[in-house]
């Protein structure tokens, strides 16, 4: 199995790599820094701004993942899928995206997003829009064998692997313990999962850890 990981240098990125490696996937990891690339050797690394990325960088690739994360110009969540999209139109490949948890639905008639509930922290709002976004466009790239995966509510980014977590679909849950939350790790571990079962085919998912 051949992956690429798109925007491997971040937090989500650089654990999907090692669950990607530990699997024995052959794995190229794409970053904008070389510098700051620390993975294991097994690992292909190529500098390249996925902005830059051409369809022959991602040519003989089986799985995709995009692990693009970005704080400050929000436009680029959806202007990068945008161009992701446009260059990957016609490939076999199956796309994962790294997506958010604001546009979870509430309810089942999809009509309130866990971003329009009272009490969603205001200063992840935008981010939640501009995922969102993403998602809304990503819905309509018919040409290409897309996933968007959301995290939980409370995504904890230093918590250990426990190997506990379940797949849900595009509704908001909760464990046992009431809790929508999971490690990273366990995350990138999901998201290999979904990545690998053909079941999983122009959709959003959800992961939370149990």
């Amino acid at each position: 199995m051949k992956i690429a990981v798109l925007a491997a240098n971040g937090k989500a990125g650089r654990l999907i790599v090692a669950e990607a490696i530990e699997r024995g996937a052959e794995v190229v990891a794409f970053v904008r820094d070389m510098s700051k690339a620390s993975f294991d050797e097994r690992v292909k690394v190529v500098q390249k701004d996925i902005f830059a990325l051409e369809s022959s960088d991602l040519q003989g690739f089986e799985i995709i993942i995009d692990a693009f994360g970005e704080w400050q110009n929000l436009s680029l969540h959806k202007s990068h899928m945008e161009h992701l999209v446009k260059i990957l139109s016609g490939s076999a490949a199956r796309f994962l995206v790294v997506g958010g948890a604001g546009s979870l639905y509430m309810d089942t008639t999809h009509s309130t997003m866990l971003m329009d509930t009272e009490g969603f922290p205001s200063e992840y709002l935008p981010l939640a829009k501009a995922q969102g976004e993403g998602l809304a466009f990503l819905r309509n790239a018919n040409s290409l064998n897309w996933i968007f995966v959301s995290p939980p509510a409370v995504f904890l980014p230093d918590a250990p692997k426990s190997g506990k977590y379940k797949i849900i679909g595009e509704e908001f849950e909760v464990n046992n313990n009431g809790q929508s939350q999971a490690s990273y790790a366990d995350y990138a571990s999901a998201l290999l999962d979904i990545a690998l079962d053909s079941k999983f085919a122009r959709q959003r998912v959800g992961v939370i850890g149990l």
